[in-house]
């Protein structure tokens, strides 16, 4: 390898971490659109091309996502999450169901034991945002609400682990539930059981809840 090509692969390489930060703090939302490479050369002090070496880079790995005609857009906040994706893109959503479940119930039960008063309140307020999306008759508002509700209690968890694979996990689980809600037929599914049993520190019942919510979402899967 010569000299200048070292050099402009270590500025490829300090380009994609200095890309890689703006998504990882969220500084670039989750499918939001990037700025272009004329903006982001002039940003980081670097020509179009490294910018557009860095940027394929990133896609490859699943961060981003080029839009023919439109722009490149955020898909996955790190590594894993852009590998899961890939991998989700070619999974049944039957599949996806049973590791949503898993997740879920799981993080039900955690969180009855280990959530906080702030927990509880960030659980609740998400609830109702839920709530009213659902009322106001929202589908993609729904979609985002339900899931933080769900990110919610997995936070109440405070199990590092599983609040990551539920994070990296988030842009399969918008399909899931956009999925169930299509194949529920407006049918809604109350989360309040499983909001109460956090809230008053009973695991059983959490667990139980969390079964009973996704069972309807399964029953909606196989028979829509």
């Amino acid at each position: 390898m010569s000299l200048r090509t070292a050099q402009r692969a270590s500025l490829v390489d300090q380009v994609i971490d200095q890309l890689k930060e703006q998504i990882t703090t969220g500084s670039w939302q989750m499918n939001g659109k990037i700025p272009t490479e004329t903006v982001l050369a002039e940003q980081l002090g670097v020509g179009r091309n490294t910018v557009r070496e860095a940027v394929r880079a990133l896609t490859h790995a699943g961060l981003l996502e080029c839009r023919q005609g439109d722009g490149t857009y955020v898909r996955a906040t790190s590594e894993l999450s852009g590998a899961m994706l890939r991998r989700l893109r070619q999974a049944e959503q039957l599949e996806i169901f049973e590791v949503r479940r898993a997740l879920e119930v799981e993080a039900a039960r955690l969180a009855a034991t280990r959530r906080t008063d702030e927990d509880i309140a960030l659980i609740e307020a998400a609830l109702a945002e839920r709530d009213h999306a659902w009322e106001q008759d929202d589908p993609a508002r729904f979609v985002e609400t339900d899931l933080a509700f769900h990110m919610a209690v997995a936070y109440a968890t405070h199990n590092r682990v599983l609040i990551d694979l539920y994070e990296d996990f988030s842009a399969a689980l918008r399909a899931s539930i956009t999925a169930a809600g299509t194949s529920l037929n407006k049918t809604y599914i109350p989360h309040d059981a499983i909001a109460r049993a956090i809230a008053a520190g009973d695991a059983s019942a959490a667990e139980r809840a969390g079964h009973a919510c996704m069972e309807h979402i399964l029953i909606a899967l196989t028979e829509g």
